[in-house]
Order: structure tokens, then sequence, then C-alpha cells
């Protein structure tokens, strides 16, 4: 990269980062992507990796192989810990320090367990590549033990707990029932799998709260029926390794918690020297950019109010993905001597599959209000999908396993693998991923 040029440094290589990135092909810079793994996760779908639909190799894609074809793009795999504003440099956890001229900060998120004992060190989250590969080998490893010690079931082994209703905790609720429903009975002729239950816990009274009333009516439907455990307006106190006790004093046994109850900004949030909001999200001017520091931005789950109105935009991938091609044109316009404009947000709806044949789908105004429950919200959902994973071999290896899967309810990656929680996620809570 001609030395030259002014640098954008991007930290993290998520959906805003790699879209900044993109974004800026055609502008006169040098860019350099930073994130501690040298891949990009598809991270809507890491639950179909947890629950072996999928493998991890097919939603995670090569940084480096992504933009093989765009010349102003580097990577450099490193963690970045610290920003240093008075030389214009971000420092790598490993002592690396990169100058920049500008700075777009894509970290994305960590779980956030709102003080609840025991879930950071008994609870799993699906924020990375690597826990949804834990989880899964995890919950494989549950029927292996029930297999050899019957005793295991009469002690939680094969009940199953996800706390919040949102969409992950939905989706993966409807793809573990179809997972012991469906597959495992084969697997495992000398246990009784029709005892594995599945918990699915909300401190609200509805499922899928950001949703209209008949999407969210149709998923408890369809998760009650298929034999999902539901419990609304239940809170979990504390978490312990065998057990879970509710508030209000209920114990309730088991092996597996898996946390799907919220998420806040990446502790990197804390330390650019910016005002932090709500669930560790940096206020931002109109056009991202970091107050008094136009030369730097925030994109993605990180980015909190926004401008005089404090505008707060949902942490999904969309706005993700439009706030770092954003950022991307505003560095565009400060190199012609061109103000920022103001972000806007195009919604474009939102939809979750509570398994096979089973989907809300729920498209913006701008784009018609309508909405789809059942096979044709799951068919939209899946269509959405393939679009944006990326990587044409991801794809076809997804379109693949999914047609697969419903033809024969097959899941080829049920593969316990030895796993362990990397220090920097336990340090973190998280993974650059935004």
């Amino acid at each position: 990269m001609a030395s030259h040029r002014p640098r954008v440094v991007v930290v993290g290589a998520g959906f805003g980062g790699m879209n900044a990135a993109r974004a800026l092909a055609k502008v006169p810079v040098d860019v350099l992507i930073v994130d501690q793994h040298n891949f990009h996760t598809f991270q809507p779908l890491l639950y179909q990796v947890a629950t072996a639909g999928l493998a991890a190799g097919d939603i995670a894609h090569q940084v480096r192989g992504i933009f093989r074809r765009q010349r102003n793009v580097r990577f450099l795999m490193g963690r970045v810990v610290a920003v240093d504003w008075d030389v214009h440099e971000v420092a790598l956890a490993d002592g690396t320090r990169l100058a920049f001229d500008y700075l777009i900060v894509a970290a994305g998120a960590v779980y956030h367990d709102f003080g609840t004992p025991g879930v950071f060190d008994h609870g799993f989250v699906l924020k990375s590549l690597h826990e949804a590969v834990t989880l899964r080998s995890h919950m494989l490893r549950q029927f292996e033990q029930a297999a050899k010690d019957p005793e295991h079931l009469e002690h939680g082994g094969l009940t199953f707990v996800i706390v919040g209703a949102g969409p992950t905790g939905v989706e993966m609720a409807g793809a573990l029932v179809e997972l012991f429903d469906r597959v495992l009975p084969s697997d495992y002729p000398e246990l009784d799998v029709g005892r594995a239950k599945v918990v699915l816990l909300e401190m609200m009274d509805t499922v899928l709260a950001p949703y209209g009333a008949r999407s969210r009516a149709y998923a408890e439907r369809v998760l009650r029926r298929r034999g999902v455990d539901l419990r609304l307006g239940t809170a979990v106190q504390e978490v312990h390794a065998d057990h879970v006790v509710l508030a209000g004093g209920e114990r309730l046994e088991t092996r597996t918690l898996i946390w799907a109850a919220g998420i806040r900004g990446h502790p990197l949030a804390e330390v650019l020297g910016a005002p932090v909001g709500r669930g560790a999200r940096v206020e931002l001017e109109r056009d991202l950019s970091l107050r008094d520091r136009p030369e730097a931005f925030v994109v993605g789950d990180m980015a909190g109010a926004v401008g005089e109105e404090a505008t707060v935009f949902p942490q999904v991938a969309q706005v993700a993905i439009q706030q770092g091609k954003h950022a991307a044109v505003t560095i565009a316009r400060r190199l012609r001597g061109e103000a920022g404009t103001t972000f806007r947000y195009a919604d474009r709806g939102q939809m979750a599959i509570i398994g096979r044949s089973a989907g809300v789908a729920e498209l913006s105004r701008r784009l018609g209000g309508f909405r789809f429950t059942g096979f044709l919200g799951w068919v939209s959902w899946l269509f959405i999908h393939l679009v944006y994973l990326p990587g044409h071999q991801n794809r076809v290896n997804a379109f693949t396993n999914w047609t697969v899967n419903f033809l024969t309810f097959e899941r080829h990656a049920r593969l316990i693998l030895d796993t362990e929680r990397p220090l920097e996620d336990r340090a973190s809570r998280g993974t650059i991923e935004g």
C-alpha cells in the first residue's frame, strides 16, 4: 500500500467493519482491517453450528480471501486494546502500535449477564464461532454421558435451558427440539431421547418482543406445540454448574444453560475516551463520528445514541452494514473537504424461524409492510440469509445442508471436539465480531 495515502484502520471484521472496507474500494486511502480472528463470522447462523445443522466453516470466510481483489485493503491479526489519540495510534495486546489517519471501530458486542451470579462461569453464549462449537460439543457430551450412565438423566443432564426469548433464543429452542426429536433418537437407540427437554425462560410476558402481535402469538404457539417448555415472566436469579435458581426460589436441574438474554458494547468502547451510554454503547455525532474527533467513527453494536435526538438503533446486522458504509462515505467526503451527513437507517424489517417450515417475517413499511408466518416466513428467512452469507462456497454448502436436512432430517456436523473457552474470550466476555 502506498505510504503517502491516508490510512484507515478498521477494528473488527464483522458486518460493520467488512462493509466499511468494501465501501472504501474506490477511495484514495489504504485500509488495514484488524481482528483477533482471521475470518469473518456470519453471526446469525451461529446457533445452527451449535445445533449441528452447519459446520463451522460453512458460516465463516477468511478475511484475506474476501478482499484478495481489493488492492487497497490489508489484514492484520491482532486484538486492539487501546487508542492513543495524541499520536493517532491503536495499541494491540501484543504491544504492536498501528498509526491511522482515520479510524473505524466496529468491535461489536459481548453478552450481558445483567449481574446475574454464575452466568459467566457456567453459562454458554453464542457470540463467536468457538463458543458455538464448544456448546455443540458440550450438548452432545450430555447425550454420550446419559447413554453410558442413565443416572445422568435424573440430574438434569438432558435438560437444556435457554434464557431470553428474542430471535436467538427462539431460533435456538426450535432447532434443539428438532435435533432431539428427529435426529438424535437414531444415534442413541439405547437411550430414551424423548426425555430430553428444552426450557425457554423469558423475563417479559411475550416472545420476540420487538415483533408484531401476530408474529409473537404464532411463535409462542409453535414453540409450545413442538414441545418447548416456555416460561414467560420468569427471571433467573443465579446459575450453578448443575442447576439454575429462578426468581422465587425454584431450582431447575440442568448442566446446560444458554444465555441469550442480552448484549452490551464491546469493552473497547470504554477506552475510547468518549461518552458511553446504556449498554456500554458509545454516544456519537450525527455522522457516526466521535465527539470532537471527526476522524474516528464507531459503527455496529458499539454505536449508541446518535445526534441531539439521541436516536438509538437496534443491534442487528442491517444497522451495522449500513453504518459501516456510511462511515466510509463520510471519510470520502472528508477527503474532499466536505462535511459529513446524518446517518439514516433504512429499516428493511425483521425475521426469525422456529425450526422446519415455521418462521415469521415482517417487512418494513418502505417495503410494503407485509407480514409472513409459517412456511413462507421460513423460506423468506432462508433466502435472505443465503444472500448475505459471504462466499460462494459457503452459500452452496449452506443450501446443500439445509436441503439434505429438510429431506432426510440429517445433520452432518454432530462432532464432539475438545474445546476450551479462550482466555481472551473470558477476559472480554466475547470477541471482536461486530
